[in-house]
């Protein structure tokens, strides 16, 4: 009898394991971690594989586990498996994978359809070992995270994005072990939610929130100093924070060492400067506020700009943080604008043979300093062009004529040293001749 159609697309572990990593595929030899190893009599796998300690097994169709002999036989010395964008929805075959691996320390699972797909208890305990696990757009159930956190008492890293998530379902008992949760892209926008993870994990260092829309941190400086005792790396890009207050509770988590918040409405009515200045100035413990490190010198320049802002600004609500700095720095005089722009220069003026050195105002005109050479040159009283040579740049650049004469000096970039070449209107006048007249 003929196999079905089904049967022969079904796609299994060992089946795709032998197809990409057998010698055929290695031209130049096995490289550098890889392992050779041949297989067992009567296998289906090929008489030998080329098999690194990094599986990377991404988009591969693979629905069913295969051989656990097999598995066991190849996969004794791997410690991380990408099976991410594959077919698997049972964690039975995910489970006959996974425990035929002793030494697997990380896990990508993210989109396999796994949603609605219960993980029974007794199928869980095969990843004890897993140390870093990778869930994300699964669709997985907060009962099967329960379970699987249940089971894996090394877990250090989880990533939970693209869940649909708009609720967080607490659980019986808390992860001791986790110190980075990653749950971007789901619709957790409301505080009394996200605060659970505090209770589930005790140890958390780094909570990963970007592109949730969370509206506000609203809780107590003690509730908050419990909830997240050991938190040292927020993440708030594009949450929905609408309110300084929401930055300020940041200050109360104990720990807190780095956050991130980029485009957020609190701060889209400021310049980029602005926002940082104003953020930074506000979470005095923090030494990395978006991805830059923060000096010194940057975080007294910030928090000086907060206290000119704030007493020469619109908004009247002076936070606690105001009256802090204030009695750190002072009141503040406004900064003086200072105009570092030259206002006056030496050039010298070329008519034919002649050449004097004259001092030019660069706040004049061009018609003005037509005017001034005219009666400086005893020049015909129309009929001139004028033309800037800068003695450095000359070369590269060759003469600019100052042809509008409403437009003032300063614009044309005249420096000490430069030339005004004079030339009767109705000389032909090229680049390259103006240059070598001069």
């Amino acid at each position: 009898m003929e196999s079905s159609s089904d049967e022969e697309e079904v796609r299994t572990f060992t089946k795709v394991l032998s197809e990409k990593y057998n010698p055929e595929n290695f031209p130049y030899g096995q490289g550098i971690g890889v392992v050779v190893l041949p297989s067992a009599p009567g296998s289906p796998v090929k008489d030998r594989l080329f098999l690194p300690s990094v599986l990377v097994l991404s988009d591969r169709g693979i629905s069913k586990a295969g051989e656990k002999l097999d598995i066991a036989a190849f996969c004794a010395h791997v410690v991380e498996l990408d099976l991410s964008c594959n077919q698997l929805n049972d964690w039975g075959e995910i489970s006959t994978i996974v425990s035929t691996i002793p030494n697997l320390d990380f896990l990508n699972l993210s989109m396999n359809p796994l949603s609605g797909v219960a993980l029974e208890p007794s199928t869980a305990e095969v990843f004890s070992r897993i140390r870093r696990l990778v869930l994300i757009n699964t669709r997985v159930s907060w009962d099967t995270v329960h379970t699987l956190l249940q089971h894996t008492p090394e877990l250090e890293e989880l990533f939970l994005c693209l869940n649909g998530y708009n609720t967080v379902s607490e659980s019986q008992t808390c992860c001791s072990s986790l110190r980075l949760l990653q749950i971007t892209d789901n619709q957790l926008r409301d505080w009394a939610e996200v605060r659970k993870f505090g209770l589930m994990f005790p140890s958390l260092s780094v909570l990963v929130l970007a592109n949730n829309g969370l509206d506000s941190v609203g809780d107590t400086r003690e509730n908050l100093q419990h909830l997240f005792p050991n938190l040292h790396s927020i993440n708030l890009n594009n949450s929905g924070l609408s309110k300084w207050e929401d930055i300020e509770r940041l200050n109360f988590f104990p720990k807190l060492e780095e956050v991130k918040a980029k485009g957020i409405p609190l701060l889209q009515p400021y310049s980029t400067q602005e926002r940082r200045s104003l953020l930074l100035a506000r979470l005095p413990s923090v030494v990395v506020l978006n991805g830059s490190a923060v000096s010194n010198g940057e975080r007294e320049d910030a928090e000086r700009f907060f206290v000119r802002y704030y007493q020469e600004g619109t908004e009247r609500e002076l936070s606690e943080r105001y009256h802090i700095l204030v009695s750190k720095y002072g009141h503040l005089a406004p900064l003086a604008e200072v105009d570092l722009t030259p206002r006056c220069t030496m050039v010298d003026v070329r008519w034919g043979e002649r050449v004097e050195a004259i001092s030019l105002s660069l706040e004049q005109t061009v018609g003005e300093l037509k005017k001034q050479l005219r009666d400086l040159l005893q020049l015909p009283s129309n009929g001139i062009r004028l033309f800037y040579i800068d003695r450095e740049m000359g070369s590269v650049f060759g003469p600019e004529e100052l042809k509008c004469g409403f437009r003032a000096l300063h614009s044309y970039s005249i420096r000490d040293g430069g030339e005004i070449l004079v030339v009767p209107k109705d000389k032909s006048c090229s680049s390259s001749s103006l240059s070598q007249e001069a």
